[in-house]
């Protein structure tokens, strides 16, 4: 038994490691909310936007450690709508079809820290308290899982109050 062990442990260096490879996700850099809006609209979700700023560490965790898993996984296709707004001069089609700069944006979603996220409706009203910063990394994927559940619920009960919605 012991011979055969040794055996085994001399061949596995010479094996090629097959590292499960990932297939690459991204998260939409959000340029026309509106037409994202409409999506959600469309599929009956809430919208997730992550409001970052360049060099962010904490944004980086953010959408490599939650929110690009969560995308992979497929779990959330029919739960939410998720992108990234950078808080910076460049222009963005708003909820109401002007064009703004994604740092007007964000200061009027109060996103002046990075990263904030925020849950919205198709016309970008929050329906879940917004995510801001990341303090602990442990608890940070069920908070998401939370706000995500609290803005679904919320965006079905504003349907059934407003059938026309």
């Amino acid at each position: 038994m012991i011979r055969h062990l040794f055996a085994l442990a001399l061949l596995l260096p010479s094996l090629p490691l097959q590292a499960a490879e990932l297939p690459p996700v991204r998260l939409s850099q959000a340029t026309d909310l509106q037409a994202l809006g409409d999506q959600a609209r469309a599929r009956d979700l809430p919208l997730l936007v992550m409001f970052s700023s360049a060099h962010c560490p904490y944004c980086m965790i953010v959408r490599e450690e939650f929110l690009k898993p969560m995308l992979r996984s497929g779990d959330y296709a029919d739960k939410v709508i998720m992108a990234e707004v950078e808080a910076d001069e460049t222009p963005i089609t708003d909820f109401d079809g002007r064009t703004r700069s994604a740092l007007d944006v964000a200061q009027r979603y109060d996103a002046t820290l990075s990263p904030t996220v925020v849950f919205l409706d198709p016309d970008g009203h929050e329906l879940a308290p917004r995510l801001v910063g990341i303090t602990t990394v442990d608890f940070y994927g069920g908070y998401l899982d939370e706000a995500i559940d609290q803005a679904r619920s919320r965006l079905r009960k504003l349907a059934f109050q407003d059938p026309a919605r």
